[in-house]
């Protein structure tokens, strides 16, 4: 078995910025991603999703280390100070490394 290094981005955010983040997302050429529902407690209490505005999600990319900076850069310039937000970079192995 073969694989090839890559960079997972996980970012932990709002809801509401879902849209605008994938195209944000979109428009750095990123070829997929993956959004499941976040709940948890942090530093702004517990998100529990019991109402609209205290619904987090879970952003999943797989991509060169280069993409991911770069979007890592423009979330913490965009977002970081005025939404929930928190992310993580950790170098996975991948097959069919083709697909991203």
């Amino acid at each position: 078995m073969q694989t090839e290094k890559r960079t997972l981005l996980t970012v932990f955010t709002e809801a509401t910025l879902e849209h605008v983040l994938i195209k944000d997302i979109d428009r750095l050429g990123i070829r997929g991603y993956t959004i499941c529902d976040a709940r948890g407690k942090g530093s702004r209490g517990v998100r529990d999703a019991t109402w609209d505005e205290s619904k987090n999600i879970r952003i999943e990319i797989i991509c060169a280390r280069p993409q991911a900076e770069t979007l890592l850069a423009h979330l913490q310039e965009r977002y970081y100070s005025n939404y929930a937000m928190v992310a993580c970079l950790s170098e996975v192995e991948v097959l069919r490394p083709g697909k991203f």
